[in-house]
C-alpha cells in the first residue's frame, strides 16, 4: 500500500462563498467599469486540488478588484470537494465524471447526467463569457509546477511572459482523453483572441503548492492589467509537446519502476505494460508526466512528451 502524503492544507467550509452574483453558485464577478479584458480564475475543477481553493478564496477574502476590465472567480466542483476524507484523500477528485474532460458539445448537450455534468452545464456561460481563463490545478506527486495549454501562439506567449511556472506542456491535439475546460468553445480554436491556461502548481496538499497557486493567480491577473504586480524576470523556459496520452486499458497496467513525473526515457525504452501491450518511449528524451498513482481502467495512466527545441 502506498503511503499517504501529509495533508498540510486542510479543507475549509465554503458555504460563505456559495451565493455568487451571476446566478450561478460559487461564482463571483467584479467589473471595474473601465475597458479591459474579462479574466476568469477557476479553482477546484477537481475536488481534492486544494491550492486553487486557497487562491480563489484569497482573491475573494482580500477584496481584490480589477483596475480595468472584469474579474470572475469560480469554485467549480464543490460537491466533490465536500466529499474529502483525510484517510482517502485522492477519492474526492471527482464524484462521477472528471470535470476536466467533459467540455465538449457531445458531453454538455448529451443525455448523460452526473454532478459534474450538471456543474459544467451551469458553468458553461461563465467560461464562455471570459476572454482569458486560468484553471488552477495540482498533481498527485510532488513535482515542480508546470503549465498545460493548447498549442496556440497566444497561449505560449502569455505563459512565457508570465514566466512562472517555467515548464510548459503544450497540447497540439488536445489531451487525447476528453475535452478540458481550457479547450471549451472558442478557447479551443485557432482564431480566438483569448488565452486559456492550466497551472499545475505542485502536490495537492502542500502549503508550497497553495503559495504557488496564489502567486500564479496574481501574476496572471497582472499580465492582463487587472492588478498591479511586479513580475520578476522569467527564468529559462522548458517546453514539452504532448505526444501521447496513455489511458489504462487493463487491471494489469504496471510501470517498469516507480515514477512520479519528469523522468526521461530513451527512444524505444519500456515505460509501462498494460496487459499484453508495451508502452515505449516514442521519441528521444521522452518525458513522462503525471503518471497515475494508482492506475485505474478507463483513466489516464501517463502522458508522454517530447522536448520542443527552440
Amino acid at each position: 500500500m502506498q503511503t499517504l502524503p501529509p495533508i498540510e492544507i486542510q479543507p475549509r467550509d465554503l458555504t460563505p462563498y456559495r451565493r455568487g452574483n451571476v446566478g450561478v453558485d460559487y461564482v463571483h464577478r467584479f467589473a471595474s467599469g473601465r475597458p479591459g479584458p474579462h479574466v476568469l480564475v477557476n479553482a477546484l475543477t477537481h475536488g481534492n486540488e486544494f491550492c486553487g481553493m486557497v487562491a480563489a478564496t484569497q482573491l475573494l477574502d482580500s477584496g481584490v478588484r480589477p483596475r480595468i476590465g472584469t474579474l470572475t472567480v469560480s469554485l467549480a466542483n464543490v460537491a466533490a470537494y465536500e466529499s474529502f476524507r483525510s484517510e482517502r484523500p485522492f477519492d474526492s477528485r471527482q464524484l462521477v465524471h472528471n470535470l476536466n474532460r467533459i467540455w465538449s458539445r457531445e458531453w454538455l448537450e448529451g443525455e448523460d447526467e452526473s454532478p459534474e455534468l450538471a456543474r459544467a452545464r451551469a458553468l458553461r456561460p461563465v467560461v464562455a463569457a471570459a476572454d482569458h481563463v486560468l484553471d488552477i490545478h495540482s498533481t498527485s506527486s510532488d513535482v515542480q509546477p508546470f503549465w498545460v495549454y493548447p498549442e496556440f501562439t497566444r497561449n505560449g506567449a502569455a505563459a512565457c511572459a508570465i514566466g512562472r511556472p517555467s515548464v510548459h506542456l503544450v497540447m497540439p491535439r488536445g489531451l487525447g482523453s476528453g475535452t478540458p475546460l481550457v479547450q471549451h468553445g472558442l478557447h479551443g480554436t485557432e482564431g480566438h483572441h483569448g488565452v486559456a491556461l492550466v497551472a499545475e502548481c505542485g502536490q495537492h496538499f502542500r502549503q508550497a503548492t497553495a503559495a504557488a497557486a496564489v502567486a500564479v493567480a496574481f501574476d496572471f491577473l497582472a499580465h492582463f492589467g487587472l492588478v498591479e504586480r511586479v513580475i520578476a524576470p522569467p527564468p529559462p523556459q522548458q517546453r514539452l509537446r504532448l505526444l501521447r496520452t496513455c489511458v489504462v486499458r487493463t487491471p494489469e497496467f504496471r510501470f517498469v519502476r516507480p515514477l512520479v513525473g519528469f523522468e526521461v526515457f530513451d527512444e524505444g525504452e519500456l515505460i509501462a505494460t498494460d496487459g499484453a501491450e508495451e508502452i515505449r518511449a516514442p521519441c528521444a528524451a521522452c518525458t513522462v508526466l503525471m503518471p497515475a498513482r494508482q492506475p485505474t481502467v478507463g483513466r489516464e495512466g501517463v502522458y508522454l512528451a517530447e522536448p520542443i527545441v527552440a
